[in-house]
């Protein structure tokens, strides 16, 4: 069905005021400046847009291939786009290179994040002035990548045959990524929060840190020490290493994160030694935008709340997980919210497209894209990652499904990558004419 710019325009207000609408009544001043980093590209109006992706794929719903009882309730990225790739220390010390922030992660249809990768690379495709031609050819690397990964997993390769991206088995600009994290050093990443006084690191004030007031830090510190309960036996160190130094107040601007209140806690670490202190960060934990679409109460009931769903999630999405991840709640004036804790680490860096403008290099970089999207997914098994909410191998249901219909796979994923661009471009240019107009309720 076509609807005219302004039928969409109604329903991305519609969908604007589901998704956004709490938080933007408690401070908007934080969402203008997320709609204005959204109005800047389509790539970014589609990347603080999940909420719309899901509606629309839930008024397309019909027609659902390669989504059967079981590939349609596994364990999923939830936002799933070329730029939420990046490095991470992992609970071994390694460095690796794979997919990250799983706050919109839920249980659902596989193909929603493989189809909402797929429309990422046309966006991308078409920002770099690529052809249709050489768009579908990303996509098409990408679906076989990610097939080929899911196919080796699900027919018993071991673990050392298909390894995950490190210092060395990464390659282009995974590799340089993997180069960069390198250099970051925790005494850095300090030095640029704290600083010195009598002999002891504090948070600097400024500069987007809030001083808290004696309830609110009493608080605070309350949620952070229930938060040690959630801790991994396996990953706890000394007690004294989890002791508060300090704790600051922040808000959200970013465009995933706009209107979240958080807070940094700096805390001793594994020595004495400045050097080792840790900051960690809490956060309200946000409603998922795929969980407006999935009505499973065996889903819904699973998670005690916002914070311990993103937990939940990460730890089975992602292999040896941030050994300091973990959640908690927080009492407010408005009731009791969930929160997720995790350290800020100096070792994260994103994939940086703005250099990768040769088309081979682009189809070597989506094509490890696709099998670390398949070894995000295949992660998710009960036995490796501790849950049951999930009770079965998620690669071999996805391998089942798509059996020998590899081609057809790669055809769903172009159709769906080039129409839904185009849809994303279009939407994107009303949502600049509604947000400069005023359109927008509760910014004035």
């Amino acid at each position: 069905m076509a609807y005219s710019d302004a039928q969409r325009g109604e329903f991305i207000l519609e969908v604007f005021d589901g998704a956004f609408g709490e938080l933007l009544a408690a401070d908007p001043a934080a969402f203008r400046v997320k709609f204005r980093k959204m109005a800047a590209s389509a790539f970014a109006f589609y990347r603080g847009t999940a909420c719309l992706f899901y509606a629309d794929q839930e008024r397309a719903a019909g027609s659902r291939p390669f989504l059967d009882e079981r590939t349609a309730r596994v364990w999923i990225h939830g936002d799933l786009h070329a730029e939420n790739f990046g490095t991470y220390m992992d609970a071994r010390g390694r460095l690796v290179f794979n997919v990250n922030d799983f706050d919109e992660a839920y249980v659902g249809p596989f193909t929603w994040d493989v189809q909402r990768l797929a429309a990422s690379l046309a966006l991308i495709g078409y920002t770099k002035a690529l052809s249709d031609e050489r768009i579908s050819g990303l996509v098409r690397a990408y679906a076989a990548a990610y097939h080929e990964r899911i196919h080796a997993l699900a027919t018993g390769a071991k673990a050392d045959e298909v390894p995950p991206f490190t210092l060395d088995t990464a390659r282009g600009p995974l590799l340089q990524a993997l180069h960069q994290a390198r250099l970051h050093t925790r005494v850095s990443l300090l030095d640029s929060m704290t600083e010195i006084e009598d002999y002891e690191r504090r948070f600097r004030r400024g500069g987007g840190a809030i001083p808290l007031d004696g309830p609110t830090r009493e608080k605070a510190l309350a949620a952070f020490d229930a938060y040690l309960a959630t801790l991994p036996d396996t990953d706890r160190i000394n007690r004294d290493a989890y002791r508060v130094k300090d704790v600051i107040g922040r808000r959200g601007i970013g465009i995933g994160s706009a209107g979240l209140p958080s807070y940094n806690f700096l805390v001793e670490g594994h020595s004495d030694a400045l050097e080792n202190d840790v900051v960690i960060y809490m956060k309200q934990g946000q409603t998922p935008a795929v969980s407006r679409h999935i009505t499973d109460p065996a889903i819904r009931g699973y998670f005690q709340h916002e914070g311990h769903r993103t937990v939940i999630s990460q730890r089975a999405l992602q292999a040896a997980a941030d050994p300091w991840l973990g959640w908690s709640e927080l009492t407010t004036g408005n009731g009791s919210r969930g929160q997720l804790v995790a350290e800020v680490s100096p070792y994260a860096v994103d994939l940086d497209w703005s250099d990768i403008d040769d088309p081979a290099d682009m189809e070597s970089v989506v094509a490890d894209l696709g099998r670390a999207t398949a070894t995000m997914h295949a992660a998710a098994d009960v036995a490796e990652s501790g849950h049951d909410l999930v009770p079965f191998s998620t690669e071999q249901a996805i391998d089942a499904v798509i059996g020998d219909d590899a081609k057809g796979f790669g055809d769903h994923l172009v159709d769906f990558a080039h129409d839904y661009g185009a849809r994303a471009r279009a939407d994107h240019q009303i949502f600049v004419d509604l947000f400069r107009n005023g359109r927008i309720a509760g910014l004035d």
